[in-house]
């Protein structure tokens, strides 16, 4: 009976250690595993180049049918290097279907409130992406946001 009393202390307390450390662990980062995808994306397709392409796009955002905001954006497209010229030779195709986008994500709300919220980007940043594969193929590896403002009318 003198034996159970520590040892049973001595579970309580490893099991409330194991608790803590797994209540206190760190979260995991996204941004090393999206950095660890896109090592993976770079091994696959070798280097990159960027193609900024040359005017921002600008998207009215509408309120009751009527344009509240404009949204402006600059974008530019990672390709395998090399593949630089032909983003520029398809621009207006590209220009378009970024367009088409970007219409689809502000009448979806996408814009209003707190537009730039990591989530909110990640999922237009996507559908970029693959609009730009669709014109320009797969020597898209990203489409990257540089500039966003939200400007009221």
């Amino acid at each position: 009976m003198r034996l159970i009393a520590p040892l049973v202390l001595f579970l309580l307390l490893t099991g409330a250690g194991v608790g803590a450390g797994l209540a206190l662990r760190p979260a995991p980062d996204p941004e090393a595993e999206k950095e660890g995808e896109m090592k993976e994306v770079e091994e696959e397709k070798g280097p990159s180049a960027f193609a900024r392409l040359g005017n921002q796009f600008v998207v009215p955002v509408l309120d009751n049918g009527e344009v509240s905001d404009l949204v402006v954006i600059t974008l530019s497209v990672e390709v395998t290097e090399g593949s630089e010229d032909l983003v520029y030779t398809r621009e207006p195709k590209l220009r378009d279907a970024f367009l088409r986008v970007l219409f689809e994500h502000a009448n979806a709300g996408g814009f209003g409130g707190d537009f730039t919220e990591t989530q909110l980007l990640d999922v237009l940043r996507e559908h970029l992406r693959v609009a730009a594969i669709a014109v320009v193929g797969d020597t898209v590896i990203d489409v990257l946001i540089i500039e966003v403002v939200r400007q009221e009318v």
